[in-house]
């Protein structure tokens, strides 16, 4: 009902400063409630008083200081401060673990004080059976003693009680062992002594304490599982059954060598995961999560659903520096859900939106959170190929998730908010933006072969060289963007009047795309390591920091260039603790991961768990898959994605590969190890526990499990996807050319957005039941055309083992050959695999079988390996002696696979001609009205 001029100038007139000071009242209360929320889950919710608070910053400080200087090349240079990796790691843990006992208080839920005394007092009592003879007899029970006690007595969120101090000290001291005993450790490899065991057993439950403060008791419970299960071997069911193994074998393994806590999860939070985060850090800080903000709010706010595909844009943008979830849906999620609710959206879809753009910001290059990093040294490549794999998934996913945005707003006849101005004529855009496109492309060539031409022509100074014109670049930019106001993120619970500008928002701030092109450009262009990338990229953003206020405040002609300096310092120092204080979760999942990849490696279980998940699956690969997935949603309840990623990817990578050459199916390792990514990732939205979600209604004030719902539901394309590049690997670029992966970006792109309609029930209109089923076969048949031709025509001949030398030789150059082969697994049970073998050139066949390294012998009847030589292809290939060759595959004649599309495309017209024909007139509401939601 319309209100009447006189009611609501009586409403303006008797009170506005009561309704102004409620709206304040609740903002503040809400902001408040959302920083403890990050805090407690990325930085500590502890908030104890200032000379504590002093040591916690001051200690985060000195933590980010240290990693820079491992990661310059100073060290160096000068010859001084130079530490090898097991040194590093030390230190980085002991920081790490001393952060931990100060910014986290213990929760006091009667689930948490069961778990944290029961697990103190069964793993103490193993640690004393294995002590007898070794330590004192008061000492094992001392110690699980003071570890209950200390788990059971209250901790403040104020102030750091006597019994936490005590745990920081313990802590750091247990950590740093291994850098101030480094050279007695080394030779005594294999053979701890006393203070070995004392300080591996106080170490280790001193980190799972730290694990339940930080993280929770999921990731604490599974580790201590494994490190049960270490010691109690003999006593387990049959298949999982082990010797067991002594206190001794136990300390030595997880605590003073490198195969446990200190691992290679360790090494990868220590060498890039802590300089990327901060990197991140230090980018928010100068401004640049506001920039994004704006930026995607002025080029996409006046759209249907306006804001809320500004969400998903900006959370991409922000995905960029950001490993987070929580902190990505509080970051854009405070600015952009009031906006989604005021066009339209239900509080619920609204934190939705929001939870699953952001979520998805861990699957975006170049950070992807912590698993990049480790997927470059478990799966053995370089961190390009890395990029190169997961970036067109991730681009697809926030496509897609665009387009359900879309959808939503055409369901309810939303309008986007008001803009300032007139927009061009569509062939004036589209020139525009094919100009613009042209420039940067010229840009970005002249900007390639310019360093290209810089480096030999000015050889040792060509650094120095390229330092000053990127200075230079940076002092011009910041000359344009000052000629623009710097935007401002408003009250989104006031009105909206109008959009920003979008040329003068994007002008205001281009100096922030330059620390990412500086990332992207030594990752992508000059192939430095990540650790060396993320410290050029940092310390470019250091002198960000502090030259940016003052220089800016020069050419604005504003003055106050000393305060304008201190500004920046403030923010640099400020960025340099966050960062710290964000990587104190992911320092203490990587150790605790660390425990259980240990006790993987040292009882032998993964064959184990590969036969048991074998049988639960039938053999089957999709079935493995699906079990997969399960467990990482489960695991990821209680784990952060890292944590998951290690554990999943640990225990079952290896059994999807081995299931798929059984089946086979040739699946590379880097597809698998995404496809347990993305299903960690996803637990961050699944009800009941998913964390982004509560954070999101936190926001949002909608129900946290409706919301977790509606998210898990937006991203079941995310879901989908792991699934296709399994059985599709061109969707990760893999053995594709440019022209190649640029038809299966749009085709695949195509494709999740038909799937995306299916599964939100509208297309051009809403979907009747056999149009939602037959988008969906469409989109599957985009996905994978290869699924439907092998089964019209088999894409492999079959030939008997005999034919070997034949079959190499007619081997295009490039292809490999497809064997089948049968060996005896672990157990000593009978199996069978697909195997492809690179073929080197040579005359013949029997000549390209020796230049690939195979040698073989016909025994009765039957064709063996004979030897496979070192380093050579075949033993890449997984050949080995003593394997029988079963079967030559070599490919069939085959029409292209894509002919598929044209069936599908059919039904896509036949889809549309009938929605276009019943399609009802879009529903329209007045502006003002769809602003008032």
């Amino acid at each position: 009902m319309t209100k009447t001029p006189r009611h609501s100038e009586s409403l303006d007139d008797e009170r506005p400063r009561e309704i102004d000071s409620v709206d304040v009242e609740a903002a503040t209360s809400r902001q408040e409630s959302l920083h403890e929320l990050v805090a407690s889950s990325d930085t500590g919710g502890r908030s104890p008083a200032k000379p504590v608070a002093y040591l916690i910053s001051g200690t985060a400080l000195v933590w980010s200081l240290f990693q820079l200087w491992i990661a310059s090349p100073l060290p160096f240079m000068i010859g001084a401060g130079v530490f090898n990796n097991t040194e590093t790691r030390s230190i980085h843990h002991a920081f790490a673990l001393f952060l931990a006992f100060l910014a986290f208080p213990a929760s006091r839920s009667i689930f948490q004080l069961v778990l944290g005394i029961g697990v103190p007092l069964l793993l103490g009592f193993l640690f004393l059976e294995g002590a007898t003879g070794v330590l004192p007899g008061w000492y094992i029970p001392a110690i699980t003693l003071a570890m209950i006690a200390a788990v059971a007595l209250p901790s403040p969120n104020k102030r750091v009680l006597p019994h936490e101090w005590a745990l920081a000290i313990a802590g750091a001291a247990t950590a740093s062992y291994l850098y101030f005993a480094y050279e007695s450790i080394s030779g005594r490899i294999g053979a701890p002594n006393m203070t070995d065991f004392m300080v591996g057993t106080v170490g280790l439950m001193v980190l799972l304490e730290a694990t339940r403060r930080a993280l929770g008791p999921a990731l604490m419970v599974v580790a201590s599982v494994f490190l049960v299960y270490t010691f109690l071997g003999p006593y387990m069911p049959s298949i999982i059954a082990h010797k067991g193994n002594s206190l001794s074998e136990v300390i030595n393994h997880q605590w003073i060598t490198t195969e446990g806590v200190f691992g290679i999860a360790l090494g990868v939070s220590t060498s890039f995961v802590f300089l990327f985060v901060l990197f991140g850090s230090l980018l928010d800080k100068a401004g640049a999560g506001s920039y994004f903000i704006n930026v995607a709010f002025s080029l996409m706010g006046h759209m249907r659903g306006g804001p809320a595909k500004a969400a998903v844009v900006s959370s991409a943008m922000t995905g960029l520096i950001s490993g987070s979830s929580i902190a990505n849906v509080v970051t854009t999620g405070t600015f952009t859900i009031p906006l989604m609710k005021r066009v339209g959206f239900s509080a619920e879809k609204a934190g939705a939106v929001e939870t699953a753009s952001s979520v998805n910001g861990q699957i975006m290059p170049p950070v992807m959170g912590a698993a990049a990093f480790l997927m470059v040294e478990y799966v053995g490549i370089p961190y390009f190929d890395v990029v190169k794999h997961a970036f067109l998934p991730a681009v697809i996913s926030y496509i897609a998730l665009v387009y359900i945005v879309h959808l939503e707003a055409m369901k309810a006849g939303m309008q986007g908010l008001p803009r300032a101005y007139e927009p061009k004529p569509w062939l004036q855009w589209l020139v525009g933006v094919v100009f613009g496109i042209l420039v940067l492309c010229v840009l970005s060539f002249a900007v390639y072969y310019g360093i290209g031409w810089i480096r030999p022509a000015f050889g040792a100074n060509a650094g120095w060289v390229v330092f000053a014109l990127l200075i230079a670049v940076y002092v011009g930019l910041l000359w344009y963007g000052a000629k623009y106001p710097t935007p401002q993120l408003d009250d989104p619970d006031k009105p909206i009047t109008e959009l920003p500008l979008p040329g003068p928002t994007v002008k205001s701030g281009l100096h922030f795309v330059l620390p990412v092109v500086v990332l992207v450009w030594a990752l992508m262009v000059d192939r430095l390591s990540p650790g060396l990338s993320a410290f050029w990229a940092a310390a470019f953003m250091i002198f960000i920091l502090v030259t940016q206020h003052p220089i800016s405040a020069f050419f604005r002609g504003t003055g106050n260039y000393g305060l304008e300096a201190g500004r920046g310092l403030i923010d640099l120092i400020d960025g340099l603790i966050t960062g710290a204080r964000n990587m104190i979760g992911i320092g203490i999942a990587t150790a605790t991961a660390g425990i259980i990849v240990g006790a993987v490696s040292q009882t032998g279980v993964g064959p184990a768990l590969a036969e048991v998940v074998e049988v639960l699956s039938g053999g089957n690969l999709l079935a493995i898959l699906f079990l997969t997935a399960i467990l990482s949603l489960i695991l990821g309840m209680g784990l952060p994605t890292t944590a998951n990623y290690i554990v999943v990817s640990a225990l079952l990578a290896p059994v999807i590969v081995t299931l798929g050459e059984a089946n086979g199916l040739i699946v590379p390792l880097i597809a698998v190890h995404l496809f347990v990514f993305y299903f960690g990732i996803m637990a961050d939205v699944t009800p009941p526990v998913g964390l982004a979600s509560f954070a999101a209604a936190a926001v949002s004030g909608g129900d946290p499990i409706k919301t977790g719902a509606i998210a898990f539901f937006y991203s079941l394309r995310t879901a989908a996807l792991p699934f296709l590049f399994i059985f599709n690997t061109d969707l990760l670029l893999i053995n594709v050319d440019v022209l190649h992966g640029i038809f299966i970006f749009i085709v695949a792109t195509v494709a999740m957005l038909l799937f995306a309609a299916a599964t939100q029930g509208w297309f051009l209109t809403r979907n009747r039941v056999w149009e939602g089923i037959a988008l969906l076969l469409i989109a599957f048949t985009l996905f994978r055309p290869g699924f439907w031709m092998d089964m019209a025509v088999p894409p492999y001949d079959d030939r008997p083992a005999t034919e070997l030398a034949e079959a190499a030789a007619s081997t295009p150059p490039g292809q490999p050959l497809r064997l089948r082969i049968a060996y005896l697994d672990p157990f000593g049970a009978p199996s069978e695999r697909t195997v492809e073998l690179p073929l080197p050139d040579g005359a013949s066949g029997e000549e390209r079988l020796a230049n690939a390294g195979l040698e073989l012998v016909q025994t009765d009847g039957k064709t063996m390996i004979d030897n496979v030589a070192f380093g050579s292809p075949a033993e890449a290939a997984g050949l080995d002696w003593d394997q029988q060759i079963t079967l030559v595959r070599t490919p069939a004649e085959q029409p292209t696979k894509y002919w598929m599309f044209l069936p599908a495309l059919a039904l896509l017209g036949l889809i549309v001609w009938g929605q276009r024909r019943r399609a009802p007139h879009e529903p329209t509401r007045p502006r003002a009205e769809a602003m008032a939601g």
